[in-house]
């Protein structure tokens, strides 16, 4: 009886063991390739539940069914315009083809060897062929925001404009994509999408690059610091123009009223002399007196004809009486 209880507990270990090796379950998120000695059998197991193998020689190798992420190493690479930066991808993919896959790659370690190989060279050819100013802008239609606060004049500017390109960096990342995809699809990998995660000047030319910002930096600010010295000038030129023309029209006006007011004295003196021949003769002789004392002084030389309108009231005085006028004029001053 011992014996035989042995046996069949040896035979049943046995049998559940065989049981065991041939059964074995998908998850949802794996799909299966059956190798029988080492080589696939059979179509790839792609629906998740209990499943059934022959054991001992057929073994079960899992393959992932989810979105799996490719984080690429930061290298160093050249643009068009030879300038070397530093450039970190992303990308995402999936195996779509788990029997190619298993064929071409075997495991996730040689797909993600395989994605660095093939997307680093992807995105040096696609460096390679664009300007820095390309990778670093995003679309070709992005425009500078401007303060709302500016005025006609300043918005005119073209400072601040952005320099024109023809792609941007979506067009390039869909470039890198587009030839990477076609190159992954041989192994059963299907690649989902791509991105820049960082770009960045390489140390060596870092310091060249900051220096020519600064020297464009400074460029500009000496630009406006100089249109700010014409307007300037321009407004001070207005100001001295405005102020010459104010006081040459207050000097007309000043003028004028001062013509005016003459006009009037002048009439009014008419006025009050010219009643009788004698009040004329009056008004001529005190004219003539007032302009004797308005002309002449100590240092003045006259010479004047004998029928001088000037001279002829000296030429009517008598020598003495005129001695004597001259002394209380002379006093007078």
């Amino acid at each position: 009886m011992k014996i035989s209880q042995i046996a069949v507990l040896v035979v049943a270990v046995i049998g559940a063991y065989v049981v065991m090796s041939s059964i074995y379950t998908v998850s949802e998120v794996e799909q299966m390739i059956i190798t029988q000695f080492g080589k696939p059998v059979g179509e790839p197991v792609t629906t998740a539940g209990l499943k059934l193998k022959m054991p001992f020689i057929q073994e079960v190798n899992p393959i992932d069914k989810r979105v799996l992420e490719w984080d690429g190493n930061p290298s160093d690479m050249p643009t068009k315009d030879k300038l070397y930066i530093s450039v970190d991808l992303f990308a995402r993919w999936r195996i779509t083809d788990p029997l190619q896959y298993f064929l071409r790659l075997r495991d996730e370690r040689s797909a993600q060897s395989r994605l660095d190989d093939i997307l680093g060279s992807e995105t040096r050819n696609a460096i390679a062929k664009h300007e820095l100013i390309e990778i670093i802008r995003t679309t070709k239609d992005r425009v500078p925001l401007r303060d709302a606060f500016l005025t006609d004049a300043e918005r005119k500017l073209d400072m601040g404009s952005l320099v024109p390109i023809q792609k941007g960096r979506k067009l390039v990342e869909q470039e890198i994509f587009a030839a990477a995809a076609e190159k992954v699809r041989v192994f059963g990998i299907e690649l989902l999408d791509i991105r820049f995660k960082r770009i960045n000047y390489n140390e060596s030319v870092r310091p060249k690059i900051y220096d020519r910002m600064i020297s464009e930096r400074r460029q500009i600010a000496e630009r406006f610091l100089s249109e700010g010295n014409g307007e300037a000038a321009r407004i001070r030129g207005n100001r001295v123009r405005d102020l010459n023309k104010i006081q040459s029209e207050a000097y007309r006006q000043v003028e004028e009223i001062r013509g005016v007011a003459d006009a009037k004295a002048t009439e009014i003196y008419a006025k009050a002399y010219n009643r009788s021949p004698e009040a004329v003769a009056f008004y001529e002789f005190t004219r003539t007196m007032q302009s004797y004392i308005s002309t002449i002084d100590e240092n003045t030389t006259l010479v004047l004809t004998t029928d001088s309108d000037l001279f002829k009231f000296l030429k009517s005085m008598d020598p003495d009486d005129n001695m004597v006028s001259v002394q209380r004029s002379g006093n007078r001053r």
